[in-house]
């Protein structure tokens, strides 16, 4: 009898795949043999688009895992959370995450919610490219965004969103008439930092709570997400706390900053030995106290994220969280996948198509022309003769779809 035990050690940077055989009557059948014809079911890749979510379970994607600094193979801060009732959450927006998200090629309807955990613009950064990105994408209905106050009005979530809007004004304006407007409008939720445990959202069965977290001036919040019988958690920017310890209780799955090691920030970022003590320790979390955080915690999955995972770094913040915790443990990369049910959590890359297109669109809503801007006379003065040209295009493609749409410039 032949008999197959597979060993997978999954450390986020490496996964090695241990395949021990103990041989047997070399011509008895084998259980599971991969036919040479079809697709092998048991992949250790997700390929959007291309798998049904089953109605209990929770799908979170990392869009965005980094530290501050900018480079290609990492974006700043973004977790998308997908549910099987059709929900979906997006968790921090840092810079460069948005490339991420359009690879996945979810309609921006579905992507709707945004709740933001502090205002450093590498957990909300790529706003923007969320806002205006989302609506020439095909989103047609509001952006809503929840996010904390601050000790002052001008720290506040409201009052940073309702500036990168006038911030916007060029852009956004200048596309009324042309999209929908319902996709140009947002609705900012800011609710008190302060609160513990406070429910911020609750609909479609989904319940998401608020407490404080610890992170350079007060105003920065963690979050909990729960629904059918599973329980997220996202700290976005913290130092440990006794908040998450408490509120974290129970979660199938945290997601917890942890930064980078004081050695490589001193070697590889250059930074003085005081200032790689005091971010890497007491802004942000050091691994060994990420590890401490969990074993206290207690989750069925444990994600580090927040510290650039390359093949020289990441064996230093594995071993540390390995001094202070034991438990399952992912260390977060740009598009990974974790499949969460009640019975088992499965964790995969995600392969995608770079050179994407817009995702389809889901709703069609009859664009107000009444209200475009248009250029001034001054401006349009300065229009190159190419009417020719134009309405050749106009031509064809009005007989080719059997419009009769006439150009709004063409001389």
């Amino acid at each position: 009898m032949k008999k197959a035990y597979i060993y997978i050690f999954s450390f986020g940077f490496i996964t090695a795949s241990v395949l021990f055989v103990l041989m047997g009557n070399s011509n008895e059948p084998q259980n599971d043999v991969q036919s040479p014809v079809k697709a092998n079911p048991n992949r250790d890749t997700y390929y959007p688009m291309t798998e049904d979510l089953n109605p209990d379970e929770m799908r979170i994607t990392s869009l965005g895992t980094g530290m501050p600094n900018q480079r290609p193979s990492q974006a700043a801060a973004c977790f998308l959370v997908e549910l099987g009732n059709g929900d979906k959450f997006l968790f921090d927006i840092g810079s460069g995450s948005t490339e991420n998200l359009a690879a996945l090629q979810i309609p921006y309807d579905y992507l709707d919610k945004l709740f933001i955990g502090h205002l450093h613009t590498d957990h909300f950064g790529d706003f923007g490219a969320l806002y205006v990105g989302g609506l020439i994408s095909g989103r047609t209905v509001p952006l809503r965004i929840w996010g904390p106050s601050g000790d002052r009005p001008e720290r506040g979530t409201k009052y940073a969103i309702e500036h990168w809007r006038k911030a916007l004004s060029w852009d956004v304006d200048g596309r009324a008439g042309r999209l929908p407007a319902s996709g140009q409008v947002l609705e900012v939720h800011e609710f008190d930092y302060q609160g513990e445990n406070q429910v911020i959202f609750e609909e479609n069965d989904v319940v998401i709570r608020s407490f404080p977290a610890i992170h350079i001036l007060d105003g920065p919040v963690s979050f909990s997400l729960e629904w059918n019988g599973l329980k997220f958690v996202f700290s976005s920017d913290t130092y440990p706390n006794k908040w998450l310890v408490e509120y974290a209780q129970n979660a199938d799955v945290i997601i917890h900053e942890c930064f980078i090691t004081v050695d490589d920030l001193v070697e590889k970022m250059n930074f003085p030995i005081a200032r790689a003590l005091n971010v890497g320790t007491q802004i942000h979390t050091a691994p060994a106290a990420f590890g401490k955080v969990m074993s206290m915690t207690k989750p069925r999955m444990a994600i580090a994220y927040h510290f650039f995972n390359d093949f020289n770094t990441a064996p230093g913040v594995y071993e540390e969280i390995r001094s202070t915790y034991d438990g399952p443990l992912s260390m977060a990369r740009d598009m990974m996948v974790w499949n969460v049910t009640k019975e088992d959590i499965t964790v995969r890359e995600i392969v995608f198509q770079e050179s994407v297109w817009s995702p389809p669109l889901i709703n069609y809503v009859e664009v107000d022309r009444s209200i475009m801007e248009t250029e001034s006379e001054w401006n349009l003065s300065g229009t190159l003769d190419v009417k020719e040209v134009i309405d050749k295009i106009y031509r064809i493609t009005n007989e080719k779809y059997g419009t009769d749409i006439k150009p709004d410039v063409s001389n």
